[in-house]
């Protein structure tokens, strides 16, 4: 450390591709050109509660650009004004975001770099508001982060779900079935939008669009009576039937966001073949979306995004998180971005391309 100045690095929410990649933009550059300490906090917010967090030296982060995941831990529960506490059997919750603030104050930082999705932006601007000097980076493989354009972590689930469509096709066409694939995308379908496209999906199920099962059936029926004896589905777990509801898989009580969806393809699934007659199977592609390898673009955004924040450092523009808009970097403010998940239009251009070329989307 050469002037005595200092920041923290945080990763919060869930993991996916290209965090390591911000880590090490963000630490490399602010130790070569500004001559900044920085410190990793471990395990998200955890970290801020519980005095968790070591020193990253320009060694520590060097060979990580290629890493999925983040060296640094994450959480998905971990929020400093609800954390989950267990006395015996039971769940309590309680505001721990004093302790969270004097933790942060005791490290004697500038800066706080918080790299996560709208759960974690939202914390960030509480954290701002309550005096933290805070600065954003976009993080989640839904893309469904207001203020930008893109979000790293996305390109590289999109390219692992359009893989898993294209294995599936040559099962389809095999056994003249009906396939699934059920990817994530809890409120925003951006994932089964792009990847569905991609992988050439005939059928493709949006949040945004609540589907007719009629609807999906009748496009099964068509395509067999034009020689199409299968069929790709490619559905966001968020998904749901007009006027019907999303399918729950469990209900992770201590997490700020304590739903967890998944089993719509099965459900579905049934259904096909119930009406169509056709064979119909699922595959639901989970976790995958998130790990392994980023792709080059999102090795190349997220190394952007982290030395573009180590820039915001210098300049002070504390309270904002680096967006992109177009070709460009851009700085959105914290509560724009806490307002809630970016969804797909409905006057989207790919929707509009993807219409075009027959796929239907059950409405």
């Amino acid at each position: 450390m050469k002037n005595g100045r200092r920041i923290a690095i945080l990763s919060g929410g869930g993991d996916c591709p290209g965090i390591n990649a911000v880590i090490r933009a963000v630490t490399k550059k602010a130790i070569l050109q500004l001559g900044l300490e920085v410190i990793g906090i471990e395990d998200g917010f955890h970290g801020v509660i519980h005095n968790r967090c070591r020193k990253l030296e320009y060694d520590s982060v060097s060979g990580i650009l290629t890493q999925g995941g983040t060296m640094l831990g994450t959480s998905k529960t971990a929020n400093p004004y609800r954390y989950a506490i267990k006395k015996g059997n039971k769940l309590e919750f309680k505001d721990m975001s004093k302790t969270a603030v004097e933790n942060i104050n005791k490290l004697d930082i500038e800066c706080l770099v918080c790299i996560g999705g709208d759960g974690t932006m939202g914390i960030s601007h509480d954290l701002l508001r309550d005096g933290v000097p805070i600065i954003g980076v976009p993080k989640t493989i839904d893309n469904d982060l207001k203020g930008t354009d893109i979000t790293f972590g996305f390109d590289s689930a999109v390219s692992i779900a359009t893989e898993g469509i294209d294995r599936i096709h040559t099962t389809a066409e095999s056994h003249h079935r009906v396939m699934i694939v059920e990817v994530m995308g809890h409120h925003a379908g951006w994932i089964a939008l792009h990847s569905g496209i991609a992988g050439g999906g005939d059928i493709i199920l949006i949040p945004e669009i609540p589907y007719k099962l009629d609807a999906i059936a009748e496009k099964v029926k068509e395509r067999h009576r034009k020689g199409k004896r299968f069929s790709i589905v490619v559905v966001a777990e968020g998904a749901k039937p007009k006027g019907g509801n999303v399918v729950i898989r469990r209900v992770v009580k201590e997490s700020s966001d304590p739903i967890r969806l998944g089993g719509i393809g099965f459900v579905l699934g049934e259904q096909i073949e119930k009406k169509t007659g056709v064979e119909s199977r699922t595959v639901v592609m989970g976790h995958l979306q998130r790990g392994g390898t980023p792709t080059p673009f999102d090795r190349v955004l997220a190394t952007r995004l982290g030395a573009r924040a180590v820039d915001m450092i210098e300049n002070k523009e504390f309270g904002y998180m680096v967006g992109v808009k177009g070709d460009s970097l851009i700085s959105v403010h914290l509560k724009d971005v806490a307002k809630g998940p970016r969804l797909v239009p409905l006057d989207d251009p790919l929707i509009e391309t993807a219409r075009g070329v027959n796929t239907c989307f059950g409405d």
